[in-house]
């Protein structure tokens, strides 16, 4: 039968009809161990019991109001932002290419200049000034002239940086680690290089914190593992650990940039996804649990080399927190088909590697059994099997 569906997703046979903290159940009743979490969305895993009681609590409140009103749940959920974050006030909206597109145009607003400088492989997102950010002629394939106050160079490499800026750069826009151009981490030299050049030249640092924000990499934000204060930082996804909010959170400087009328949402602030993240944040940003996913991270890396980074088909295994690449000799497409046929989900980076993002919640025995898995399946892969 044909799909009613537009062919927007190359979608797996897997048919969800279940899920619970970390397992998600297909169909026909068969399990799997879920280190994907929604593409780093499930932060707290799938129907976490202080997330659903809040859903629960507010749905018999009240579901929608506009934004022309106060809605009060959104000063308290921005309060839990700016607390864990260099930022000074919050614009709620729905998605990280929402958050995305705002951090761009309030760069652009504030500066009066429309410049702004991105990186190779980059993920931004899916609308048109997101896409135009993301540095990967892939996205943008088929869609026409980008916008073309985008310049690309390449990640980790401060020279290009400091080439490409002129009179009319607005900002400098970046992920921590790069997730979707095969989950590369920043340079601690680059990132303090990258600061100290908006310094001189005026210009704005936006850390687009979608896919690391939330506690996946051990910290609140990931831009905490390196001494840096940004300008712009947007958030999404683990957020509303499965509802759709996204934010951004923007330094004092810029808070009468975005006066009324120009910039706005019907939907962004929803008091439904309002109750999500308030129980997201007050779990999330306790040091404690912070500290597990730091140690969680730790331990899932060191058992990765131990049972797979000396594999011939593995060449690097590199990430932080709950937030790790493999990657490897050749592509992965097929191996990551067998790990689903296991029971066990994973995602891709690239053609090349292996991205797992599982649950903040993941406990050691749930990734000693990904792991093994992980290394039942590659090592069936000999180095000369390569694409």
């Amino acid at each position: 039968m044909e799909s009613a569906l537009l062919p927007t997703y190359k979608r797996f046979d897997l048919s969800v009809t279940n899920t619970n903290g970390t397992i998600v159940e297909d169909i026909n009743g068969k399990k799997y161990l879920d280190f994907g979490s929604g593409i780093g969305v499930c932060n707290l895993g799938h129907r976490h019991p202080d997330v659903q009681q809040a859903i629960e609590t507010q749905l018999q409140s009240y579901w929608h109001v506009s934004n022309l009103y106060h809605n009060p749940i959104q000063e308290e959920v921005a309060k839990l932002l700016v607390q864990q974050n260099s930022g000074d006030f919050v614009f709620f909206c729905n998605s990280g290419a929402e958050a995305n597109e705002a951090a761009i145009k309030l760069a652009r607003k504030a500066t009066g200049k429309t410049k702004i400088i991105s990186f190779n492989q980059s993920f931004h997102g899916r609308t048109f000034g997101a896409m135009a950010a993301t540095g990967q002629e892939k996205i943008q394939r088929g869609f026409g002239p980008m916008l073309d106050t985008f310049d690309y160079v390449p990640y980790n490499d401060l020279d290009a940086v400091h080439q490409a800026i002129d009179e009319n750069t607005a900002a400098i826009m970046l992920e921590m680690i790069q997730g979707e151009g095969g989950v590369i981490p920043a340079k601690q030299q680059f990132i303090s290089g990258l600061r100290q050049l908006c310094k001189q030249h005026n210009i704005l640092l936006i850390v687009d914190e979608v896919q690391t924000g939330i506690g996946r990499t051990g910290k609140p934000f990931a831009y905490n593992h390196y001494d840096i204060s940004p300008d712009i930082v947007s958030v999404a996804k683990g957020l509303g650990n499965g509802l759709p909010v996204g934010a951004i959170i923007a330094k004092h400087e810029l808070y009468n940039v975005f006066g009324p009328g120009s910039h706005a949402t019907t939907f962004g602030g929803n008091p439904i996804c309002m109750a999500a993240a308030q129980a997201v944040l007050q779990h999330v940003f306790q040091s404690g649990f912070l500290q597990q996913v730091e140690e969680k991270g730790d331990y899932l890396q060191e058992q990765l080399i131990k049972k797979v980074g000396n594999l011939p088909f593995v060449s690097k295994i590199r990430g932080k927190g709950l937030m790790v690449g493999i990657e490897c000799i050749g592509d992965v497409s097929s191996q990551i088909t067998q790990l689903m046929q296991k029971g066990l989900l994973v995602l891709s980076a690239g053609q090349r590697v292996i991205r797992l993002l599982p649950p903040l919640t993941v406990t050691e025995k749930e990734i000693d059994a990904a792991v093994g898995l992980i290394h039942e399946t590659l090592i069936a892969y000999p180095a000369f099997l390569h694409s």
